[in-house]
């Protein structure tokens, strides 16, 4: 004999709405939702795509969910009945109707309870008063754990493309080829060493993701776990409603912190590919090239196409599919050295050659990186744009320079105690401008370009001391 299924009012709620499905359409996905709740989100969305799963739509008139729609009407009619049903439940003492509730210690009594020493001076409302408002009230307090839920949800969204961009996205694959490449023109043995420090990366940065996105799945089941038996409780008869109201505000009260979006997730691809020549320089001295200063694709906006070495930049129109990891700029043609500096001098040259725009300097590492020209405040620079120099610091943004000759390089030093950041053309030897600043955190080089711009090799004397034995 077949078992009736029992089924609460979750399985026949709108994902849209969340109330019970009112005309409802299916989708080619199989999800459904009230037809005048997909218009509205796809009319906001400016394209068919399903709310739940985002898959695009081939159909602008989804067909009528006729079987959802059949059990809907047969479910509020049967919840009509056991609300009916449940208006005569006897109270357990007095064997009377449970007509009021307590407002003091939240429980449903009988007239006969009213007049007993342990109700007499408390407060109660008749049960269908009791009932509205504090629904409203549950209501209130399923809204914010509706809210944390799409929150853990979009930065499991993230966390998901981070791991995708890791394994799937080649980004530790398009490493390794490069790797191999500049280790072809050394030794085998050091590559293979090179290789294996990036596997144990790519393994520990993606057990750090699978870590991260396990931990927010489990959040996010046992929240919707509480949503779930809440929304329950809502569609349940009054008076169990009113009987399970105290336990069922207490699981209202999320103790959940957002969730943080996952710095540092990505492979560190400068410290495999920055100055990968100079790294083997004991094993082949002959043959050393080294950058002072190599830019890091992490931080890149995704308009930017970095050379395989991290020395030059270039703009394309070409917008690549990268992650919006929290240590990239918003703002178009920035990016920033792979290395910071907190102490010592530090020198590097580039060149702009007959650029029409760049600017150079150096930035806090503090800086807020999202949101557009949000980290002028932080810089320090020098800027070339439509013919005109200008210098640009926190206190005088922005401040017409002088140049006689324009320079076809840059050269950018810093000098951390000191408390000096100057700007000159190396090859005219011509003092440019000198900041004078007390930095008190690490400060990064930064290079903006819509035109390609390359960081020059510095000079480097190898030494090797020997010991007599």
């Amino acid at each position: 004999m077949a078992s009736k299924v029992s089924l609460s009012e979750v399985d026949f709620s709108c994902p849209v709405c969340c109330d019970i499905f009112n005309d409802p359409v299916v989708l080619l996905c199989s999800h459904s939702f009230c037809k005048a709740c997909l218009e509205e989100y796809w009319k906001q969305k400016t394209s068919w795509e399903c709310p739940v799963c985002r898959k695009k739509s081939s159909m602008e008139f989804p067909p009528c969910n006729l079987v959802l729609k059949n059990l809907c009407e047969a479910y509020l009619h049967d919840r009509s009945q056991r609300a009916s049903a449940g208006s005569e439940v006897l109270c357990s003492q007095h064997s009377e109707k449970l007509k009021l509730f307590c407002l003091e210690d939240k429980q449903p009594i009988c007239f006969v309870c009213q007049t007993s020493k342990k109700h007499k001076s408390h407060d109660c409302c008749p049960i269908d008063e009791a009932v509205l408002d504090h629904k409203e009230e549950l209501k209130t307090s399923l809204e914010p754990l509706q809210e944390k839920l799409e929150v853990f949800r979009e930065v499991k969204l993230s966390c998901d493309q981070t791991a995708n961009h890791i394994k799937i996205r080649i980004q530790s694959e398009h490493t390794e080829g490069l790797i191999k490449m500049g280790f072809k023109k050394f030794l085998y043995h050091e590559e293979r060493a090179r290789i294996a420090e990036l596997k144990k990366e790519e393994k520990q940065k993606s057990q750090m993701m699978k870590k991260k996105i396990e931990k927010m799945s489990r959040e996010i089941s046992s929240l919707s776990d509480t949503i779930r038996t809440i929304e329950e409780e809502l569609g349940a008869e009054d008076i169990s409603f009113l009987q399970n109201y105290k336990d069922t505000v207490k699981r209202a009260q999320c103790t959940l912190p957002d969730p943080d979006s996952v710095s540092g997730a990505l492979i560190d691809v400068a410290k495999h590919l920055g100055n990968l020549q100079f790294r083997v320089w004991e094993k082949m001295q002959e043959i050393v090239h080294y950058t002072p200063v190599t830019v890091d694709p992490n931080i890149a906006k995704p308009q930017l196409t970095l050379s395989d070495d991290l020395t030059s930049v270039r703009y394309s129109n070409n917008k690549q599919q990268l992650p919006d990891n929290p240590e990239r700029f918003d703002e178009v043609g920035v990016v920033l050295g792979s290395e910071g500096f907190n102490s010592g001098t530090h020198s590097w040259d580039i060149d702009v050659g007959e650029n029409t725009f760049w600017y150079l300097g150096v930035i806090t590492e503090s800086v807020q990186r999202k949101g557009d020209s949000s980290y002028w405040d932080e810089f320090w620079g020098m800027l070339f744009y439509s013919g005109d120099y200008k210098t640009h610091d926190p206190n005088k943004p922005f401040s017409p320079l002088t140049v006689r000759q324009n320079p076809q390089r840059i050269r950018v030093q810093l000098d951390w105690e000191g408390r000096k950041l100057s700007f000159s053309d190396p090859v005219n030897n011509t003092h440019l401008h000198t900041f004078t600043h007390t930095f008190t955190e690490r400060v990064f080089p930064l290079f903006c370009t819509f035109t390609p711009l390359r960081v020059l090799p510095g000079k480097v004397t190898v030494s090797v001391d020997t010991v007599s034995v």
